[in-house]
């Protein structure tokens, strides 16, 4: 259901409309109302498919952060069970399953980005990292069959939407998956029981299995739980949020540099600047308003204060500043910058003349020699800044600066050094 900011009275739900985190939200009033009498305990889960969260998951994670900052709890939940099976929803095949110890090796890794936008620790309104490992794996499964499962319709499982697509293209849905949705209701009643939890929240395509937590609790005797969800966003021309031509956007630093995730930002489309900036930063409304205003040659100024804005969020001050700093000797005075993005290669692979299609892929500025040449047919290539387009050529000593140092660029944003050791 849609909401409006007359419906509200709360701090947490203003923000949420006002900054356009709201897709769907159950029992606006009711939720007002404990948002304003009481620290509200409410929580996102998060597969840990891999070592670090992209960028696709960070409204999910500012959520969190506001609703902090507004005075309530939160509580980040890493799948290390729900994990182990893998969730169904809107794919259209079944996930490739992981081991218990690439699963825990993921946990580890997420949980250093989290610390960025939400605060651990012992205060009310602190928040908690939870596993859903600690229970699941626990279950006596004919226990819980009798005490859980006697309260699913199947008939009712078979009518959601992310069951009913991949039905409708005939992928098979193993049992294995049929249990998650089960499994995921049946953490926000474990998280009410432990913690108070009385909100989920999520992304559009979870709103069902939400909806089931909250039916799951009533009839197992919880207080009212409630639903949020947030649109699965996509930027202005259909790209999915956290993908770029090179891959993932990662917000761990060791798989991503700040440098690369600034980039992305800054490359943001004209009509999604405002938009990004309501959803990743904390900026006033009212300046967000007028950098969204602007046209033309300003708005590449209001992009510029997205890319460091949600870059000093997740990888401090400094850092942002650092990679505006970088960007700019870069593209403004044709500069080598030393904080560029860096490959470093064997002085003897650029003694023997190194050819140009296995220096584009070594940089990661190709994936095959075949796109390779592509970018150079199509006049993308530049090294030091000059243009390239002999796709049998080859770099060697005569291109490396005092430092031992090529630049290779791929058009005017992505550059790489090649660094001979």
């Amino acid at each position: 259901m849609s909401v409006s900011l007359s419906q509200v009275k709360s701090d947490f739900l203003h923000v949420m409309i006002e900054r356009g985190f709201i897709h769907q939200l159950s029992d606006v009033e009711g939720l007002d109302a404990k948002f304003r009498e009481q620290i509200v305990t409410a929580y996102i889960g998060f597969d840990p498919t891999a070592k670090s969260l992209h960028v696709g998951s960070l409204m999910q994670i500012m959520m969190l952060h506001w609703l902090q900052q507004t005075g309530h709890r939160p509580i980040a939940l890493m799948g290390g069970g729900t994990g182990m099976v893998g969730d169904p929803s809107f794919k259209e095949e079944s996930r490739k399953l992981m081991s218990v110890e690439t699963i825990n090796e993921n946990i580890s890794a997420i949980k250093t980005s989290f610390s960025a936008y939400i605060n651990f620790g012992d205060k009310p309104n602190d928040a908690l990292m939870e596993n859903n490992a600690d229970w699941l794996t626990k279950l006596n499964y004919l226990e819980f069959l009798r005490d859980v499962g006697a309260h699913f319709s199947v008939n009712r499982m078979l009518s959601f939407e992310s069951v009913k697509q991949r039905l409708d293209r005939e992928q098979s849905l193993s049992f294995l998956e049929f249990n998650y949705m089960i499994l995921q209701a049946y953490d926000f009643v474990e998280l009410n029981k432990r913690h108070g939890c009385l909100l989920q929240m999520g992304g559009s395509d979870q709103w069902g299995n939400i909806i089931n937590g909250i039916d799951l609790g009533h009839k197992m005797g919880t207080p009212q739980l409630y639903a949020l969800t947030s649109p699965l966003l996509t930027t202005a021309s259909g790209a999915k949020m956290g993908k770029s031509v090179g891959g993932a956007i990662w917000l761990d630093p060791e798989m991503l540099s700040p440098y690369d995730f600034w980039q992305y930002w800054r490359n943001t489309e004209d009509a999604d600047v405002a938009r990004f900036l309501k959803l990743y930063t904390t900026m006033p409304l009212d300046e967000i308003a007028r950098l969204g205003a602007l046209e033309g040659a300003e708005l590449n100024d209001a992009k510029k204060i997205l890319a460091t804005e949600v870059t000093a969020m997740l990888h401090g001050r400094g850092e942002a500043e650092k990679a505006e700093e970088t960007a700019r000797r870069t593209f403004e005075e044709g500069s080598i910058s030393r904080d560029l993005p860096t490959v470093e290669i064997a002085q003897s692979e650029l003694d023997a003349q190194m050819g140009i299609l296995s220096a584009l892929v070594t940089a990661g500025l190709a994936v095959s020699n075949s796109e390779a040449r592509r970018h150079i047919k199509g006049g993308a290539v530049k090294i030091n800044d000059k243009s390239w387009n002999d796709e049998r050529g080859t770099i060697g000593p005569e291109h490396q600066n005092e430092d031992g140092i090529v630049k290779l660029s791929l058009g005017k944003k992505k550059h790489i050094l090649l660094k001979a050791q």
